[in-house]
């Protein structure tokens, strides 16, 4: 119980950053949304923003990892202690439940009223744009390589917290300039799956598959690239 307010600052700290970054989806890709086809640029800018806002109220707290595999990373370059990972993951994976079932409910309308069954999806869970499990995979492995290489970066050298918060940013938002193209950019096992789940079992009309099938890609890649990110890193300095 003594950890008991870091795994509640995971859990909200994800929440409010599902609720931040599906929300960029939902506006861009829903039709009666009145940010529709806002585009990728919009969509790298929130959700850079949606992380910089997320850092800078619960980095001090948790070090606001909101993403399993930044929680593994971090472990696995040994700045973590294993005894907090399974909480931090399942507090993650609340989160992300939870952020997802209110992003439905802000949507409802919206959702209810979309025509494209991924336009739906897409407002939850990542889509690749060309169906090809191993690009698929590769894609996600790098997106969070990149990405972990960054976050390791700046915790060794410790920058001032402006020089950090715009490099979080710049991580996250030129990774999905890079990478959101591909597979949508999901990094992240937790904000993809919990999301696809919450899919799945509300009610929305006209709704298609939750794509299960397609689920373990953002589930292993990130963990993989969070894994050989750490590996490098370690190996090089």
């Amino acid at each position: 119980m003594e950890n008991i307010n870091l795994y509640l600052g995971e859990l909200v700290g994800t929440a409010f950053f599902m609720v931040l970054g599906l929300g960029v989806c939902a506006n861009i890709s829903l039709k009666k949304s009145g940010m529709f086809g806002s585009g990728g640029i919009v969509a790298a800018c929130g959700w850079g923003l949606s992380m910089v806002s997320i850092a800078v109220i619960f980095g001090p707290l948790t070090g606001a990892h909101v993403n399993p595999a930044v929680t593994i990373g971090f472990w696995a370059v040994g700045r973590f202690p294993t005894e907090l990972v399974l909480g931090y993951i399942i507090a993650q994976f609340i989160g992300a439940f939870i952020g997802g079932l209110i992003i439905w409910q802000l949507f409802k309308d919206h959702l209810d009223e979309e025509s494209d069954q991924n336009s739906q999806l897409g407002s939850f869970a990542t889509i690749a744009s060309n169906s090809n499990p191993w690009r698929n995979l590769l894609s996600e492995i790098m997106a969070t390589f990149s990405l972990l290489f960054i976050l390791f970066a700046l915790g060794h050298q410790q920058p001032a917290n402006g020089v950090a918060m715009f490099f979080v940013f710049a991580g996250v938002a030129g990774g999905v300039m890079s990478f959101g193209g591909l597979t949508g950019y999901a990094i992240n096992p937790a904000r993809d799956f919990m999301p696809r789940l919450v899919h799945a079992i509300v009610p929305i009309k006209n709704k298609g598959s939750s794509h299960f099938d397609y689920a373990w890609i953002p589930v292993c890649g990130p963990i993989i690239g969070a894994v050989l990110a750490a590996l490098l890193y370690r190996g090089l300095f």
